[in-house]
This record gives structure tokens, sequence and C-alpha cells, in this order.
């Protein structure tokens, strides 16, 4: 039995990580611009030119750095928080008149790159903290902030932590997501667990506590210990098991779910014939009319389909007694598939269905329905007391397979 893992991820943020390297790299491009256009207004341009030349280096070498939060750790962030707030306060060296004219830093707009990688990777916490150094070196460089200076600020300090409260609620949607997919994964393996159990373990038991029940005697207890037994796997079969969840709690990697998916058999994507799927079913009391030519479906899908037929045939067998004749009628269409399974019963009274699964019998639920559902296609049962059963399997060609 080959075991695979199956990795559904999912980011909201990796966007962003992707949108910050591109800022980084325009925005220092921009600072440079800004000093090559207005050098002759530099009393120190030396200043200036030996810190642009040690932010380009910076911004190009840590490029990988802001690729993605595992990258961006607490010690780069403090360093590239420290290049930024340096040459803020490096301004008034390089530019005497900068105190007094309302004129750029020399990083410039740059700055805002180390605040946001702050708020992708801590959430907005974290851009409070690294938005308020930066206004503190803002207001240190300037001596008297204008009123444009104190705009410019808060507007940092407010953008900077609504995009880490939107980086935090992301991240608890990805989450959630997640585990909701990892439910999913996990409910449909156990209908798939549901499906076998009641298509072997459930009917043995069933057929012992009958015979024995009949038979009287020893075998009589021992029938009634098999029906117990039967009535605690439907009951654990329809609860489930409670997993842990699986859900990755590391940030950085986005929300992630693992599936282990079971396969009964090795891959293959070689359509087979539905007709010899079904060939064994035939017998004395069961006629099968199939189409002369080959009907091909992928392999999951054909074996799923006669499973479920083969359900259908259990329920003739154990509902209408052993002298029941059943009839299976295959049509081949272009866009879909119908197996029809017929019954000469007494038929099934209206409401027994509900009542059924009300007591845990999933039998038309999970083995005949539910199959069907995975596949994309319906199973519809007709029923008239007195006049037999009739079961309906559609498996549209789009949804599991295309097979011709």
């Amino acid at each position: 039995m080959a075991k695979r893992e199956r990795v559904v991820r999912m980011s909201v943020e990796q966007p962003l990580w992707r949108a910050l390297t591109g800022y980084r790299v325009l925005t220092m491009i921009y600072a440079v611009l800004l000093f090559a256009f207005g050098r002759e207004r530099y009393e120190r341009p030396w200043v200036a030119v030996a810190y642009l030349a040690v932010m380009c280096v910076w911004t190009l070498a840590t490029l990988p750095r802001v690729a993605n939060a595992a990258s961006c750790t607490k010690r780069f962030l403090a360093a590239d928080l420290t290049v930024a707030l340096v040459g803020i306060l490096l301004t008034p060296l390089a530019d005497a008149h900068a105190q007094s004219v309302d004129g750029p830093t020399l990083p410039s707009i740059w700055t805002a790159g180390s605040v946001l990688a702050f708020a992708i990777k801590g959430g907005w916490r974290w851009a409070g903290v690294a938005s308020s150094l930066v206004a503190v070196a803002n207001i240190v460089e300037r001596g008297d902030p204008s009123r444009d200076t104190l705009h410019n600020v808060l507007l940092v300090w407010v953008a900077s932590i609504a995009i880490g409260y939107v980086v935090e609620v992301a991240r608890a949607s990805e989450r959630t997501l997640a585990r909701a997919l990892e439910i999913e994964a996990a409910t449909r393996e156990r209908e798939r667990l549901a499906r076998d159990i009641h298509d072997s373990v459930l009917q043995v038991l069933a057929m012992v506590q009958r015979r024995g029940t009949a038979l009287g005697g020893e075998a009589a207890e021992l029938g009634r210990m098999a029906g117990e037994q039967e009535v605690a796997l439907r009951t654990l079969v329809a609860g489930g098991l409670t997993r842990p969840s699986l859900v990755s709690e590391d940030e950085s990697e986005g929300a992630v779910v693992r599936v282990v998916e079971v396969d009964d058999e090795p891959d293959d994507d070689t359509p087979v014939d539905l007709r010899l799927l079904l060939a064994p079913r035939a017998g004395a009391r069961v006629t099968l009319s199939e189409p002369g030519a080959p009907v091909l479906l992928v392999p999951p899908a054909a074996r799923e389909l006669a499973a479920a037929v083969g359900a259908a045939l259990d329920n003739v067998r154990v509902h209408a007694g052993e002298d029941a004749r059943a009839w299976i009628l295959v049509e081949d269409w272009p866009d879909e598939v119908i197996v029809t399974v017929r019954d000469d019963g007494p038929g099934i009274p209206e409401g027994r269905l509900a009542q059924a699964e009300g007591e845990g019998r999933m039998g038309v639920a999970l083995s005949i329905r539910g199959r069907l559902r995975d596949l994309g296609g319906s199973a519809e049962l007709i029923s008239v007391p007195g006049q037999g059963t009739e079961v309906e399997l559609k498996v549209p060609r789009g949804k599991a397979g295309q097979g011709r």
C-alpha cells in the first residue's frame, strides 16, 4: 500500500515580499537621483556619496533577505533599520541647511522599506516600534520639525501599522482555511474507510448475526456478539476520530496543511473497461446488460463505480433476500456513463433510508452516494413498495476522466 504526502501551501504575504523587494530597489535609485540632481546644495557631498554607496551595496546584497519571511531575520531587520536611521541623522552633516530647509533626507523614502519589512515580518506591533524610531530620528534631524515633517512621519506610522495589521489578519485567515482543508481531507478519508468497512466487515458481521440467530444455541450468542460489534463499529465510523491539527505554525512558510493520501493500488492513468470490473457480478440471479464496445474510464473512477454497483447488489441480497433477482444495465454516453441496478424485491418503505442513516447504517449514504459524489456524479434511488428498487448511477466523463 503506497503512501504519498500532498502539501497545500497558501501565503497571502508572499506577494508583499516581492513588492517590498522591488520597492527597495526603486527607492534606492530614487535616493541616488535626488542627490545627483541636487548635489550643488550639499556642503559635504562626500558624506552623502559615502552613505549612498553603502546604502546601495547594502540594498543589492540583501535582496535575498527580503524574499520571504524566513530569510528576513530579526538581526537583519535591526541592521537594516540602523542603516536607515544613520542616513537620516547624517543628513545635517552632509547638508548644513537641511534643518532650515524642508528637504529630503539622504535615504529619502528608502527608509519606509525598512519599516514595511518590520510590518510584514512581525505585524502591527513591530511596525509601530520601527516607525516610532524613524519618527524620532526625523524629529532629531530637523531640530524644529515643520508641519510637513510631522505629516510625513504620521503617514509612515499609520501606513506601516495598517499594513502590519492586514498581514496578521491574512495569516489568521490562511490558518483557518488550511484547517478547513485539513478537516475536509480527513472527512473524505473517513468516508472512504467507512465505505470499505461497510463493503466488507459490516456485511460479514450482519450476516453472522442473522445466521447465528437463526441457528440458535451457542451460535445465537455468537450472533449477538457480532451484532454488538457491528453497532459499535458503525458508531465509530459515523462519528470518526478527532485528529490533531497538522497546520504549520511557522508563519514564515504561510499556512500549510499536509495530507497523507493512501493508494490501494499503484498509479495508473491507463483507461480500463468498466465491463471487465462488472462481469464478476453477473450470476444466476444477476443479469448484466452491457454495450458491445468497451466502456473506458480512468481506473479510480471505474473502481469506485464498480464498488458502488457491488454495494447496491449487496443491499439487494441483504434486504430483498437470497432469491431476489437483479439486473445491471450499463449505458455508455459521450458525456457520461450510466449504470442502473434494478431488483424485483419488496422495495423500500418511505422514510426507511433516513431512519437507517440515523441508526448509523450508512450503506446507501456512503457506499453508493458517497462514491459517486467523490467522482462528481450522482446516485438516484427509486423504490416503490412491492415493485422493487432501482438505483441509477451517473458518472460524468468530464469529472471522472475521459477514457476515449
